[in-house]
């Protein structure tokens, strides 16, 4: 086994576990809907459920197929993150890191679509009426992995060359 494969079956367990462990300690101390604030007026941690997808989309769809759509899309994003992490050459380590991240919050939001159909948020931020959705350790991996790519990409992207007048030839 590689060490990234390594490196990869590490880090995601741990952060599966992460936020498995936070789900479960709100879940068990926080009854649905109710929060608990830390700081008044900015962060609180509450106990929602999000049957939808990101940011709450979705949510309100009655289909009873819902759930098995999102678990498909969800084993299908997996998979796909894993061919990339596959294909990844080894010294791009921010991409690696980034998958990794990603597939650890596919992972934690998944477990959580098959035992509950349903996603646990409680971290909750806002600013007088300005209200960010709520979200877990799950998403803030996603989130975070997604930056970084983006990072990468900004930082692996060679600039073009612009030209002056003096470095074309002169006709005669």
């Amino acid at each position: 086994m590689s060490n990234r494969y390594l490196y990869l079956f590490l880090v995601s367990n741990v952060l599966i576990i992460l936020d498995q462990y936070t789900k479960l300690l709100v879940s068990t101390h926080i009854p649905k809907g109710h929060f608990k604030m830390v700081i008044d007026g900015f962060f609180a941690i509450t106990h929602i459920r999000n049957p939808g997808v990101a940011f709450g989309l979705g949510a309100d769809w009655s289909s009873e197929i819902k759930v098995y759509l999102f678990i498909g899309f969800s084993i299908i994003a997996i998979i796909a993150i894993l061919i990339f992490f596959h294909q990844t050459p080894h010294e791009r380590r921010m991409v690696q890191v980034a998958l990794i991240l990603i597939f650890s919050g596919a992972i934690g939001n998944l477990i959580d679509r098959i035992l509950y159909h349903e996603v646990i948020d409680f971290i909750d931020f806002f600013v007088g009426r300005f209200h960010w959705p709520a979200f877990n350790i799950a998403d803030s991996c996603i989130t975070v992995g997604v930056v970084l790519m983006f990072a990468d990409l900004i930082r692996s992207r060679e600039l073009p060359q612009i030209k002056s007048s003096s470095d074309t030839p002169e006709s005669t």
